[in-house]
């Protein structure tokens, strides 16, 4: 097949996304500097955040590429650092912690290979527990579009067969949605990657829909879900308040992210009560965005998970392995005296998955 490189006609009117939240569009900063006044730095302004983390149980939420990894020319390739696994492990053992990305969550955990954590993969559409040492693999809690992979089977090999003359180009099968990269193709060829998507959406406007990301445009399921319904779905399984006696305002969620489709779960913590909601955005150029604060790259998140789990070990926030997140929960389910501080984090987390049965939402 062959494409014009400055390809850029319309595939026809594309059918609005009716379940897209909205986002921040317009400029608002004069230069990078103005725009920290709005995000400001979450390592500058740590003390600031400290004052309003102090006493509250912690929850953690990071994306992968561009976050927790450097984003790299082959998709394949982003790994993460042995220091950065080491700083995610640490604050897993301290507080509930997810990672919510657009890869496959199988692909996800081969990166990240942690057990411990929550995983939520395809923008949140496939949604695991963490493992426990009676399980070999992670405990399905909810999927919101069952037949998406069967569907994605058939748009994968549909662009992998209608990019193959764009010199560059790459498609890569993320389970529940398509993702075709154009980051090491030419801006001369730009147009023609995104003429493949749209002609693969525009076959089935009724299931399917474009999103777009860093170099990336991607084909998922027209559904009424994100990575702020993800965030979501997880506090309500998480569940601290009713399992361990949490009250309202005290538990803060944190959201780190760098690109698009984390500006849903910025958007989802700006609505939590009592300014317990957090989004981080990871930038080095200003970009419109409904984070709170800022970091530049995955290095200074890699600083601000350690000062993080420094909190906990100090005492400033709660964590699971409190009187409250462990001692409350032990006291409820033996009827007697509390268990005290001893009880390991990683049973915490197990606990409350396997307090769900297991079952898929």
């Amino acid at each position: 097949m062959t494409l014009s490189s400055g390809s850029l006609v319309s595939q026809g009117e594309e059918t609005p996304d009716e379940y897209a939240r909205p986002r921040p569009t317009e400029k608002y900063w004069e230069d990078y500097e103005d725009w920290k006044t709005h995000h400001p730095s979450a390592i500058d302004s740590f003390d600031t955040f400290r004052e309003a983390a102090e006493g509250k149980l912690l929850t953690v939420f990071l994306d992968y590429d561009g976050t927790i990894s450097d984003i790299v020319r082959n998709p394949d390739e982003a790994y993460m650092t042995d220091e950065m696994r080491t700083a995610v492990s640490r604050v897993a053992s301290l507080y509930p912690t997810a990672i919510i990305s657009g890869r496959s969550r199988e692909k996800v955990y081969d990166f990240v290979q942690l057990p411990q954590l929550y995983y939520a993969g395809s923008h949140g559409l496939d949604i695991v527990g963490p493992k426990t040492q009676h399980e070999t693999d992670h405990v399905e809690l909810h999927q919101p579009a069952p037949w998406a992979p069967a569907v994605m089977d058939a748009v994968y090999r549909e662009c992998k067969r209608t990019v193959e003359d764009i010199p560059g180009a790459n498609v890569e099968h993320n389970k529940f949605c398509v993702s075709v990269h154009y980051r090491n193709c030419e801006p001369k060829w730009w147009g023609a990657v995104k003429d493949v998507v749209d002609r693969q959406v525009a076959s089935d406007r009724k299931r399917l829909k474009k999103a777009e990301g860093r170099k990336v445009f991607e084909v998922k399921p027209r559904v009424d879900w994100d990575k702020g319904k993800a965030l979501s779905f997880l506090l309500g399984e998480l569940d601290l308040q009713e399992r361990y006696g949490y009250e309202d305002g005290q538990i803060m969620s944190l959201y780190f992210g760098d690109d698009h489709t984390d500006e849903d779960a910025f958007h989802e913590l700006r609505g939590l009560k009592d300014e317990c909601g957090v989004g981080v955005i990871v930038s080095t150029v200003p970009k419109p965005s409904n984070a709170r604060f800022s970091v530049r790259d995955p290095a200074e998140v890699l600083v601000f998970l350690n000062k993080l789990a420094d909190l906990a070990e100090k005492g400033v926030t709660k964590s699971l392995c409190t009187s409250v997140a462990s001692g409350v929960r032990m006291h409820r389910e033996s009827g007697g005296e509390s268990g005290g501080n001893g009880s390991d984090s990683s049973d915490v987390l197990a606990d409350t998955t396997q307090g769900r049965g297991g079952e898929a939402a």
